[in-house]
């Protein structure tokens, strides 16, 4: 929050907004951006126009809700497009780079280069390697080892989103960084490339455009598929690609598609398809276990492996979520100071789990696994026999039925042959000692987690 230390409400406002949006992406886009207020008129301070691009459309609704929330005002938000000269390179490494693009010293004085931006967080050393993404972690650890070689140039990693993708390239270039310094390496999206060379146009530098990547020893583009359906720009890529290749620069692309499914010229094509292609798969729930475990540690959240297997079973989606779901529940926890337990998971991250009917948990599956925790029999929980040693095991079925299915109140009691009042009462008991009793909320737990066990 450097930007903002004479003013303590700027301060809450962007702390705001690096809680909304996760304080990778704030460090991503806004720590290297700056800020001036005043007015209701906030003007942001960027490298290019592509950083603008991406906290206009992604960020300034955040930006303007939190200002109305803290100031009562309605703002407008300008941007600025600093200037930055690059000096010329040196003649020790003129080596490196390409003889029939040096640039010159006008073109330094016009040019406005991309600022790289690698988040320190991305490293190989805490990206979790499992079987759904072993051979592109390994792969993209043979591009340090040997940046260039033929046989790892260039490397395609392909996935859904939230799978690592982004997390495996700007490993790369921070790895490639910190072996190298003076290394010239650059990620950015598929997107900003295209948005750069639109503004090349418009601003009548495309000459320029096209010698300042040729002078990279690696090149990181995220999400290329916004590039290879754009005639134009995919043309401007194509270049850019083969003299970097031709070169012996290392060249590094994700993707939401394999190449075959790019919609490339077959000259892009078969150069892509020279490399290394591999995708990354969703992770089986051993592996969501392992992620959500090193994340817990990662945020010093205090939280059971009967949580975080409950979590990893319920949600067979990708990385970004299982992330997403664990600091949501972490900063409800901690908010109104409760220990987390699987009932509050699951009333919380509800539009996290997978809801898919296999998964569903039915009544009789309760009683079945209640009535052998507790020892007694399935017809026991409709009987009208009221003995501690039936009623109390009974109270605790009905409250997980609550928990665990979408019945109503009345359904509920029909499935125990009592009333929704009976229901509430024991649902509220059960509650009750949940809050005051850490060793039964861990046996809850334990029950809730053998009922999620159960043969479907």
């Amino acid at each position: 929050m450097d930007n903002f230390q004479n003013n303590p409400v700027l301060v809450s406002i962007f702390q705001e907004v690096e809680q909304i949006i996760g304080k990778e992406t704030y460090d991503l886009w806004f720590k290297s951006a700056g800020f001036s207020f005043d007015n209701n008129l906030l003007t942001v301070t960027i490298p290019n126009a592509a950083w603008e691009k991406v906290i206009h459309d992604r960020y300034e609704s955040i930006l303007k809700d939190a200002f109305l929330k803290h100031t009562g005002t309605q703002i407008t938000v300008t941007y600025n497009i600093a200037v930055v000269e690059t000096p010329r390179p040196s003649i020790s490494n003129e080596k490196d780079v390409i003889p029939a693009v040096e640039p010159t010293p006008a073109t330094t004085q016009t040019i406005n280069p991309f600022l790289s931006h690698f988040n320190p967080g991305y490293t190989f050393d805490n990206f979790i390697e499992t079987p759904s993404n072993r051979f592109a972690y390994k792969a993209a650890q043979a591009v340090v080892a040997k940046l260039g070689a033929r046989e790892n140039n260039p490397l395609v990693i392909y996935s859904d989103s939230g799978l690592g993708k982004t997390h495996l390239l700007q490993a790369i270039g921070n790895q490639i960084l910190r072996e190298k310094p003076t290394a010239k390496v650059m990620y950015m999206t598929g997107e900003e490339f295209v948005n750069e060379y639109i503004e090349s146009i418009t601003q009548k530098t495309a000459d320029a455009f096209r010698k300042k990547y040729r002078f990279l020893d690696c090149f990181l583009v995220d999400d290329i598929q916004f590039v290879s359906n754009k005639q134009s720009s995919s043309d401007a890529f194509f270049y850019t690609f083969n003299a970097l290749f031709e070169s012996g620069k290392q060249i590094v692309l994700s993707s939401d598609r394999s190449p075959q499914q790019l919609e490339w010229d077959e000259r892009l094509s078969s150069r892509l398809l020279s490399g290394i292609s591999t995708e990354i798969k969703y992770p089986n729930v051993e592996a969501r276990i392992a992620i959500l475990r090193q994340k817990r540690d990662s945020m010093n959240f205090i939280v059971g492996d009967d949580v975080i297997t409950f979590l990893a079973e319920g949600m067979q989606t990708n990385v970004r979520r299982l992330e997403g779901a664990l600091t949501t529940l972490r900063t409800y926890c901690n908010t109104h100071g409760i220990t987390p337990t699987i009932p509050i998971a699951k009333e919380l991250l509800v539009d996290y789990l997978t809801t898919e009917k296999e998964n569903t948990v039915s009544v009789n599956m309760i009683k079945k696994v209640v009535g052998k925790h507790f020892n007694i029999h399935m017809e026991d929980f409709n009987a009208k026999r009221k003995t501690q040693s039936i009623a109390w095991p009974r109270q605790i079925a009905m409250f997980l039925t609550t928990e665990l299915t979408d019945l109503s109140l009345p359904e509920i009691g029909r499935e125990f042959n009592r009333d929704h009042s009976t229901v509430v009462h024991a649902r509220d008991l059960v509650k009750e000692k949940i809050t005051t009793d850490p060793f039964f909320t861990a046996e809850i737990n334990q029950i809730i987690a053998d009922i999620k066990g159960v043969d479907k």
